[in-house]
């Protein structure tokens, strides 16, 4: 009896180890037209209106991915259906080899591609995670790294990250509903939910304390100790990083996450996790995959900006390593904003891992403290502690710092602004990228740098209670005036670009805005009331 069991134990193990994980490419997306037409059926309306403002539209990416599809998959025996992406239409799947390639029969199948590179015709797509960590405000031991980036000065003209929503994509976040340092966060309604997806769950405060160290350096706020760099911003905690292993399910996971980040509208993600190597070393990324867009991950990730979110990935902490130095995955992607790490002294940290991506493409984009960067410990005490892990959002609190002063610039013209900021801009290196950014002199740039009228948006046209207005630029010496049909004057305010003109209280028919800044330069546009 006892050896009957050994057997079956021998036959269990190694049916365990039959399992693969691989991607199911679907043919297409049937009711497509149907939710096109309703595009609520998609996504929130606030993420409809942050795709409006960068002139975003919808695609056949933002369709879901049929059930029926996703029900005939699951059904097959041997296949178990564990994630699915939207954005990519394809469903991440568990089962045995024959089973999978057996899939590529089903007409509703594209193809199907292993995440073990040696079952594929061609090369695959993913990577595992290690976490990019090695362990006026009075800002406390924060200043460093508020100061170094400039953000300071963005919190002094009350840019503190107030109306964006940032996703944090991590291993957990234990005691975020407790700890006193995320007191004002609880407080002020900042915290609104989010998901486990490595348990399909709701439970977001548990697991590995890693994602509560990386909200800290965001939106912790310990008067004297720690202030975050966009203490007033809203968040989404999502829990995609399953430590207790290392499979290619997580990339899934986090793609997963992403989508339904596009679906809430949220403005910015972070991400603090990097894919390369996995537990079984088949299905481990070589530096030739870090090209920008092969891994799955980083497919989803360049899938994400390209709905209007800004990206921000830790570049990893594989500068010391005498086997591979290089970034992964997702910060390969072409276009995520990958953050390396520097110290107090703006000195690039030698684990910071270095570029360029496979091809050229500069990766790390920009540094922002890594380096003994203040946090908030598992104890829940402000602490210090190493990695990517941290220069990534304190550079994702900066950035919604900074955006929330240019509300209707896109995501790619806020990285490109930061970008020149960098004291690198024009000479970049493989370790450091563009360097160090400066967000005030982003700032001063995005102002004055290239304001014109001539390409002076009005919307809608016709209007009912509210005209919006952008030029591309955010000018605050800004005088509108509103005059009716007689030329009379109804109408005289000093806005900046973030805030609307009211016609509520005008009579329908047709009006005529004059936009004039501080040196005499002028616009006019003609608007209807209805």
């Amino acid at each position: 009896m006892r050896k009957l069991l050994l057997l079956g134990a021998l036959f269990s193990l190694l049916f365990v180890r039959a399992q693969e994980h691989a991607w199911v490419y679907f043919t297409d997306k049937p009711n497509a037209d149907t939710y096109m037409a309703s595009p609520l059926t998609m996504l929130s309306q606030r993420a409809l209106d942050r795709r409006a403002v960068q002139h975003i539209l919808l695609d056949i990416k933002d369709v879901p991915i049929a059930n029926t599809y996703i029900n005939q998959i699951n059904a097959i025996n041997g296949i178990e259906v564990k994630a699915k992406s939207k954005w990519l239409n394809a469903v991440h799947v568990i089962g045995t080899e024959e089973a999978i390639t057996n899939l590529e029969n089903l007409a509703i199948v594209h193809h199907v591609e292993f995440a073990a590179n040696a079952l594929n015709n061609k090369k695959p797509n993913v990577q595992k995670s290690k976490f990019e960590t090695l362990e006026d405000y009075n800002y406390g031991n924060s200043l460093n790294q508020v100061q170094q980036i400039g953000v300071d000065f963005l919190h002094q003209k009350d840019f503190t990250g107030s109306g964006m929503q940032i996703a944090i994509l991590d291993a957990g976040f234990p005691n975020v509903d407790n700890f006193s340092a995320f007191e004002r966060l609880r407080d002020n309604n900042q915290l609104l939910g989010g998901y486990n997806f490595v348990d399909r769950d709701t439970n977001i405060y548990q697991h590995n304390n890693h994602g509560t160290s990386v909200l800290s350096t965001m939106a912790g706020f310990v008067d004297g100790e720690l202030v975050g760099t966009a203490p007033d911003a809203k968040f989404y905690l999502f829990i995609t990083e399953d430590v207790s292993s290392e499979t290619p399910l997580e990339e899934s996971l986090w793609v997963e996450a992403a989508e339904k980040a596009d679906s809430l509208g949220v403005n910015i993600i972070n991400s603090s996790l990097g894919y390369r190597d996995f537990d079984e070393e088949k299905y481990n990324h070589t530096y030739a995959d870090m090209d920008g867009n092969t891994t799955f991950i980083t497919r989803g990730a360049n899938v994400a900006a390209t709905r209007g979110i800004l990206v921000v990935v830790s570049a990893g902490n594989s500068g010391n390593s005498a086997s591979y130095k290089y970034i992964g995955a997702p910060a390969d992607a072409t276009n995520v904003f990958t953050i390396g790490a520097v110290n107090a002294s703006g000195v690039v940290t030698s684990f910071s891992s270095y570029g360029p991506a496979f091809g050229g493409k500069i990766k790390p984009d920009v540094l922002a403290k890594g380096g003994l960067a203040t946090i908030v410990n598992s104890a829940g005490n402000v602490s210090v502690g190493n990695g990517t892990s941290f220069s990534s959002p304190i550079m994702a609190g900066a950035i919604a710092s900074f955006w929330q002063a240019f509300p209707y610039k896109t995501n790619f013209e806020i990285m490109q602004l930061i970008r020149e900021s960098a004291h690198l801009f024009t000479t970049p290196t493989a370790h450091e990228g563009y360097g160090i950014p400066n967000f005030k002199k982003a700032y001063v740039n995005a102002t004055f740098g290239n304001f014109s009228l001539d390409n002076m948006i009005v919307y809608p046209n016709p209007a009912n209670d509210k005209v919006y207005y952008n030029t591309h630029s955010d000018v605050h010496n800004f005088t509108i005036s509103v005059f009716d049909l007689l030329g009379r004057k109804v109408l005289q305010e000093h806005k900046n670009l973030s805030t609307p003109i009211y016609f509520s209280n005008l009579q329908s028919g047709v009006y005529t805005i004059r936009f004039e800044t501080l040196d005499g330069r002028t616009k006019m546009v003609k608007v209807i009331k209805r």
